[in-house]
């Protein structure tokens, strides 16, 4: 995670936003911060939850130097409450959630306000978010509570009626690949490694860039294979359903999306294999997390790939 007082571009409206809310004493007990994984939803709440216990009070962001920045950087403020997944859980339940309302009526040790930090807020499960309502409805003293989700869609609607909500608008590849090379490696293709990863800067500075680089240029040579008919569609898939899935159909909707982009300019031939292949596309994707066979999904895909190629329908 970058440093507590990193810019971060994107969140600068945001986090001015924010800081005008506590001067005036209007910040609430509960914030929905509703974006994409990877853009920073955490660092936000991070940010906030240090600009409130920071003792440089002058200042309108945290110092990142003082005894409370440092202790929210490392995990170690007592006042600042995390709640997410634990161990190999999937969701997170009622009885953390009950862990959470007992330790915020609690006093807090510094004599100030407590913060809770929710996330991923999706992975509530059921009965965690109905017991997240009591506290939401009756919060303990000044206690803030931020929740961080990428599915606010997957939110009850009593639990986000109750909470101020945060829009991150998504920023355009180029900002974020400016804003890597500025921050991490200027001679990294970071565009080809959004083009993998999706629109999220703070993975990709974490991620093994070169391997991702050589993931997607292997993929896009096997696509130009597919559409000359040089390529077996049933060998690839089931090496490319075995690891690195996501990653593959993330590398092929670039290559379809760019495809289409040619087609629309040039306003030649049928674009509809192509948008055929983005709707397997889409279905593929909604495999991922599940036990259906990838390399069948993948097979599918490819087949029809084969079949945007000119002068030959799909079969």
């Amino acid at each position: 995670m970058p440093a507590l007082e990193a810019p971060l571009p994107w969140l600068l409206p945001l986090q001015t936003a924010l800081d005008d809310a506590i001067r005036g004493d209007r910040l609430g007990h509960a914030l929905l911060i509703q974006v994409a994984p990877g853009l920073g939803g955490d660092w936000l709440a991070h940010w906030l939850a240090a600009r409130l216990f920071c003792k440089a009070t002058t200042r309108s962001k945290p110092c990142g130097a003082c005894v409370p920045c440092t202790r929210v950087v490392a995990g170690e403020q007592p006042d600042l409450l995390r709640l997410q997944p634990i161990e190999d859980s999937k969701e997170i339940r009622i009885d953390q959630v009950r862990e959470l309302a007992a330790e915020l009526a609690l006093t807090s040790h510094g004599a100030g306000r407590k913060v809770a930090i929710i996330s991923p807020a999706d992975k509530l499960n059921r009965n965690a978010a109905n017991a997240l309502l009591k506290t939401l409805e009756e919060p303990s003293g000044s206690a803030l509570l931020i929740l961080v989700t990428g599915e606010p869609s997957r939110l009850p609607i009593t639990v986000i009626s109750r909470c101020t909500r945060l829009n991150i608008p998504l920023p355009r590849n180029p900002t974020l690949a400016e804003w890597l090379r500025a921050t991490g490696d200027h001679g990294t293709d970071w565009e080809s490694v959004l083009s993998v990863l999706g629109p999220k800067p703070i993975d990709a500075l974490q991620a093994d860039t070169g391997a991702l680089i050589d993931l997607r240029r292997e993929t896009l040579s096997a696509l130009e294979q597919a559409v000359r008919g040089g390529l077996d569609p049933v060998d690839t898939a089931e090496f490319w359903g075995k690891e690195d899935y996501a990653l593959r159909l993330a590398c092929i909707e670039s290559w379809l999306v760019e495809r289409v982009r040619h087609w629309a300019m040039a306003g030649q031939g049928s674009a509809e294999p192509l948008f055929a292949a983005l709707e397997d596309l889409r279905e593929a994707r909604q495999w991922t997390d599940t036990p259906v066979s990838k390399p069948l999904a993948l097979e599918r895909l490819l087949w029809r790939i084969n079949a945007t190629a000119p002068n030959r329908r799909p079969g």
